[in-house]
């Protein structure tokens, strides 16, 4: 059997079509996808596959690579992976569509896929790996918003409690959707991001903020953290079909002053209070079980793997490329920096 397939703009209605007929988060909706297209300089897309009422979805970001006449895809930024209206034991249905993407993207010249895959979501991974490598990483941290503010609380580690009580105790308060405030917290953001030497992609500017939670409404919210009337911190975060996700947060860094993990507990009880059963936040940098990691577990006792499938569509030209722009690379490698000729 061979299904419909496509590669989407994200005005088409199969786009939002199969997103109806499926489970998935605010990654994979087309404003979100457009959005973040522009930052990362690349063209918002997602590969469609369909058959009868069974859908797959993979929102892509297609990227010129220099002096080449061949393209790259990625995902959006967070976690954007393959979803379908088909469960992942219908094995049969899943290799139809993985392989039905790797023809297509070759054909448009499209010789990798790198996809971040959503630690919440029920992805065959050993379908994947039939047509790729799927690489497991780190692990990601969510709290459970069915159980009870004080089950919360008790979840949390000692010293977070402590901060979250001497924050209160110095009179910082959280404000929700004042997004008036939204210039001066992004310019603590920007503040953070200098210190730590993000690359340009991370300085997420207030425009883009501002765009994004305009076309997407009131599943997205801004926590403000307020201190003697000053923006001491921030916290940008999604709704969507009971999963609150963090998207970017920043505090003003200054000794004892603990608003980051005030944001914390009040964003959870804001998301619980709304009927949200759960609260994703993600992990370490790139994936690791790092500093930033054992900080975000300390809210919560739940773990969630995390992977990425890599895919090569064209294997001569993808050993081209590496050859040309890393020759020291080992293009049979598909576990560390993927693709390996960027």
């Amino acid at each position: 059997m061979t299904g419909e397939h496509a590669l989407l703009e994200p005005a088409a209605t199969q786009w939002k079509e199969a997103l109806r007929r499926t489970a998935h988060d605010m990654y994979h909706v087309p404003e979100y996808v457009l959005l973040d297209a522009r930052l990362a300089g690349g063209e918002p897309a997602a590969f469609w596959y369909g058959e009868d009422d069974r859908q797959l979805l993979v929102p892509l970001i297609v990227r010129d690579i220099a002096d080449s006449d061949r393209r790259d895809a990625v995902s959006p930024y967070g976690y954007p992976a393959p979803v379908s209206g088909a469960p992942s034991s219908d094995v049969a249905f899943w290799e139809r569509a993985c392989r039905s993407m790797v023809d297509t993207l070759r054909q448009r010249r499209i010789v990798t896929v790198f996809v971040r895959l959503h630690p919440l979501m029920d992805t065959p991974l050993d379908t994947l790996a039939k047509f790729g490598t799927v690489v497991r990483h780190g692990e990601t941290v969510s709290m459970d918003l069915t159980v009870s503010v004080e089950e919360m609380w008790r979840q949390t580690r000692s010293d977070h409690r402590n901060h979250i009580n001497r924050a209160r105790r110095a009179g910082t308060n959280v404000v929700f959707d004042d997004w008036s405030r939204l210039s001066e917290w992004v310019e603590v953001y920007h503040d953070n991001m200098r210190r730590v030497g993000a690359s340009d992609y991370y300085f997420f500017p207030c425009d883009h903020l501002a765009a994004l939670h305009e076309a997407v409404g009131d599943r997205m919210h801004f926590a403000v953290a307020l201190q003697d009337g000053e923006v001491v911190g921030g916290n940008t975060f999604f709704e969507h079909e009971g999963i609150a996700t963090g998207y970017v947060s920043s505090t003003r860094r200054a000794r004892n002053r603990y608003a980051d993990e005030l944001l914390y507990d009040e964003v959870r009880r804001f998301c619980k209070n709304r009927g949200d059963t759960v609260f994703h936040l993600g992990g370490g940098k790139g994936g690791r079980n790092d500093s930033l990691f054992e900080y975000k577990a300390g809210f919560s006792p739940t773990r969630h793997p995390f992977h990425t499938w890599r895919v090569v569509t064209d294997l001569d030209a993808y050993r081209r490329l590496v050859a040309e722009r890393s020759p020291a690379a080992d293009p049979d490698d598909m576990t560390g920096t993927f693709p390996s000729y960027r």
